[in-house]
């Protein structure tokens, strides 16, 4: 699909719109409980409810719905029956994808890109921080695999855990995960300096009397929103181990541009902000993504020095400063972020040494992780793997050619077609999502390929394997995916997929400004975002599945 109208040639289109050292989780020949057996937890995933919205025009507010059915896809094995009395289960964990913490003062932002579609920016945005630990907290508190039982081993974040290439949301991102409390704001510690109060209609501005192009559509004024958005947020970090993925927007600038000198490092740091552009101008760094990849970001830079004496002056702040591949390791094995484990959430010194982001680590006996870097520091939003890479995928793939193998990486097959050389290793051919997904079918023990990026929930059969999108969790149906492999023993395996909101409430209190309180606002918001694209919730064998396969 063209993403783009839900901020996705430019928000996906930037994305702005996608063997380590492990700790193995013991599920090997575990046995599934009865269908009838009942867990300890009160949490519902969708397939009980889904916040559903009222009404059907302007502003509509979100409540309980009627959950979303588990759908038997048989493309690639038949559904034998007695299965569920046989089976054991060989991995459960969750998949997180797509948070995108964001930094919502940082100047590098591009907000302005508004002035030429309206959902090149969303009112959400700035609820990101809360948005993600009501969704940690909800993978505590669902314990359980609700297709198996079995205990949630761990859970996988496959890339855009930050919007910005930016220290400090990276540092936001990893105490979310592990645990303890930040402070989402930057700039001035006392204030909020970005677009939500600069008096400018292009922009919902919650605290003003201001009709702007949102309020028209219904948005609530909300007098208190903006210091609530900023005040530090507390998480208990996931109590099971966490795995990280790059993506996109954790490496490239704005997700979608190369480093260029010292102009997007600069303007990150700096204290120059500018808040529009002419609609014209708008457009034309919007089309100019669309055209094909701009790896040093030549519009948008253009643009930006046309217009520069508009920008207005905002606080300063060194935490912006970009990450390097390198500091993004470094900072994953920071002892201060382990929380539940392992050491460097799947990364090892090997890869601060080399500079590599992928690696493979054990989930079970028997069942081995791979978790590959797709985004391309060459630039552009869309995804590639490097011929090294692939040697590396093909000699791990035969290394545990007796393991089931789970593929993890952040975009999907259908988003990998930039083919820029990185920089630092010219000669290293590029390869495309139809190229890996052709080395994947020549492996017996793949079974599944699990990512995110395009901000919908998609699954496709691939020969003998099932590739698994799911949505993102700063659009609208903002769902993480629980996923459960067993063994029927029948030569056939089944892969549960089971979507799940976050912990906060569907119905929203437009008083209630506590954290939880933020976090349903969040869901609620992300609904009624301008530019949102039914198509991100995908159809019902896209959501609640048991995916059948052959056991080759």
């Amino acid at each position: 699909m063209d993403p783009f109208l839900s901020r996705r040639a430019f928000l996906l289109a930037s994305g702005m719109t996608a063997a380590g050292v492990g700790l193995e989780i013991a599920l090997a020949s575990t046995p599934a409980a009865p269908s009838t057996t009942t867990t300890t937890t009160t949490t519902t995933t969708t397939v009980q409810a889904v916040a559903s919205p009222r009404g059907a025009t302007g502003y509509r507010r979100l409540a309980d719905g009627p959950g979303w059915r588990r759908v038997t896809r048989t493309e690639l094995a038949e559904a034998k029956k007695g299965r569920a009395e046989r089976r054991t289960v060989l991995a459960c964990f969750a998949q997180f994808t797509d948070l995108h913490i964001t930094d919502v003062q940082n100047p590098q932002r591009y907000e302005f890109l508004r002035a030429g579609a309206v959902s090149a920016w969303r009112p959400q945005e700035a609820l990101t921080a809360v948005g993600a630990v009501s969704l940690i907290e909800q993978v505590n508190t669902l314990r359980y695999g609700p297709a198996t039982r079995a205990p949630i081993g761990f859970v996988m974040a496959t890339g855009d855990n930050t919007d910005n290439n930016s220290r400090i949301e990276l540092e936001w991102f990893l105490t979310a995960m592990t645990g303890g409390r930040f402070t989402p704001n930057t700039g001035d510690p006392s204030a909020y300096e970005g677009v939500q109060d600069s008096g400018l209609g292009l922009y919902w501005q919650p605290e003003s009397g201001i009709r702007d192009v949102d309020k028209r559509v219904g948005f609530p004024r909300l007098d208190g929103f903006l210091e609530a958005a900023i005040r530090e947020v507390s998480s208990p970090g996931l109590a099971v181990p966490w795995y990280s993925t790059i993506g996109n927007h954790d490496q490239l600038f704005g997700g979608a541009y190369a480093a260029a000198g010292d102009f997007f490092a600069d303007l990150a740091t700096g204290s120059r902000k500018l808040f529009t552009l002419p609609a014209s101008e708008a457009g034309a760094v919007i089309q100019a993504l669309r055209q094909g990849p701009d790896p040093t970001g030549a519009r948008f830079r253009a643009a930006w020095k046309r217009y520069k004496a508009k920008a207005r002056t905002v606080t300063a702040d060194e935490r912006r400063a970009p990450l390097s591949p390198h500091d993004y390791i470094a900072a994953h094995l920071d002892p201060a972020y382990t929380g539940a484990g392992p050491v460097g959430h799947g990364y090892t010194r090997d890869n601060l040494d080399s500079g590599r982001l992928d690696y493979s680590f054990p989930i079970a006996d028997g069942v081995v992780g791979i978790s590959l870097d797709t985004t391309d520091r060459g630039g552009d939003y869309r995804g590639s793997v490097s011929s090294r890479q692939l040697a590396w995928l093909e000699q791990t793939l035969k290394t545990h050619a007796d393991d089931i193998a789970l593929i993890f990486s952040h975009h999907p097959s259908w988003a990998m077609t930039n083919l820029i050389p990185n920089p630092a290793r010219p000669h290293d051919k590029r390869h495309s999502g139809q190229e890996l997904l052709a080395v994947l079918n020549k492996y017996r023990n793949v079974v599944a390929w699990i990512n995110g990026h395009s901000h919908r929930n998609k699954i496709v059969p691939h020969g003998g394997f099932w590739e698994v999108c799911t949505a993102s969790h700063i659009d609208y149906p903002q769902l993480a995916r629980v996923i459960e492999l067993a063994d029927n023993h029948d030569g056939t395996l089944s892969l549960f997929t089971t979507l799940v909101e976050s912990a906060a409430p569907h119905r929203t209190d437009l008083t209630d400004l506590s954290q939880n309180g933020l976090a349903a606002l969040y869901r609620e918001l992300s609904f009624n975002s301008p530019g949102l694209q039914s198509v991100q919730t995908g159809l019902p064998g896209d959501r609640n599945t048991e995916l059948l396969l052959k056991r080759r």
